[in-house]
């Protein structure tokens, strides 16, 4: 059982649900990043994703492609973010950690390679938006044999017997994804969402949580009056860009993240 694992289980018999924050690594700086994963652990962030910059991420919206594009200006690449996660698996941070990533940097860094140096470094797990089930086969397998939880995808467009396979296929958690689109911040969520997660629930106990589009308080608290987890993003980037040069930046974003966890 890995972290992932053990924290689902743990909030299940608190009966509360995931808060999980997603931020950009690299953004603003690697040693910010570093400093945000500490503070967002101890307010109120379950689990933490970090995104791997990528030079065309075709599931982020603006606030997310920003984030990614300034760090990619620092050459901020996987080697970097697996020795900033080893630094803080050292410091004792015990917080479940999250790769979210593109397949093409795993492909350029082989996928072996990439899943043993992914867990020697103390990552939990893998989001990869852009590797299909169907393809994903072998490294699921790999990756299951390492002790890395790779995390798929369901949207509202994936048909019934697709979604078994995905959910069949996953580890820690299934994501799903609000609605149809890139991330961001929205104003309203998906009408039919609850209904969505209750069909999911039906065929699998794993965890499911639901991001894309949640970024305040009100939809913090309903989509978890549901879900298993709820994740927010762009909201803590936008949080993190607002508060860019400021010295109680990672302070003001940690409170934020405190804000929508705590509801």
């Amino acid at each position: 059982m890995n972290r992932i694992e053990s924290k689902f289980r743990d909030l299940k018999k608190k009966h509360k649900k995931a808060f999980i924050a997603f931020i950009t690594a690299g953004y603003p700086s690697l040693s910010a990043t570093k400093q945000l994963v500490k503070a967002l652990s101890v307010s109120g962030a379950d689990i933490i994703e970090l995104g791997v910059p990528f030079s065309d991420p075709m599931a982020d919206g603006p606030v997310i492609q920003e984030a990614s594009q300034e760090a990619l200006k620092k050459t901020i690449n996987l080697g970097l973010i697996m020795k900033m996660v080893a630094g803080l698996r050292k410091e004792n941070i015990k917080v479940p950690l999250c790769l979210m990533t593109y397949y093409n940097p795993v492909f350029c860094y082989g996928d072996n390679k990439f899943i043993k140096q992914t867990v020697h470094s103390g990552v939990d797990g893998v989001i990869i938006p852009d590797l299909p089930i169907d393809e994903a086969g072998n490294f699921i397998k790999s990756a299951n044999r390492s002790g890395l939880d790779v995390i798929n995808f369901i949207s509202p467009t994936t048909p019934d017997k697709r979604a078994k396979t995905i959910a069949r296929a996953s580890k820690g958690f299934i994501y799903y994804v609000s609605l149809t689109g890139v991330t961001g911040a929205r104003q309203r969520l998906s009408g039919g969402l609850k209904n969505n997660i209750k069909l999911i629930k039906r065929f699998t106990s794993k965890p499911v949580c639901v991001g894309f589009g949640v970024s305040n308080n009100k939809q913090v608290k309903y989509v978890g009056s549901f879900a298993d987890g709820v994740i927010v993003g762009s909201a803590i980037v936008r949080k993190i860009k607002d508060n860019l040069g400021k010295k109680d930046m990672v302070n003001k974003v940690a409170a934020f993240t405190r804000s929508l966890s705590n509801v």
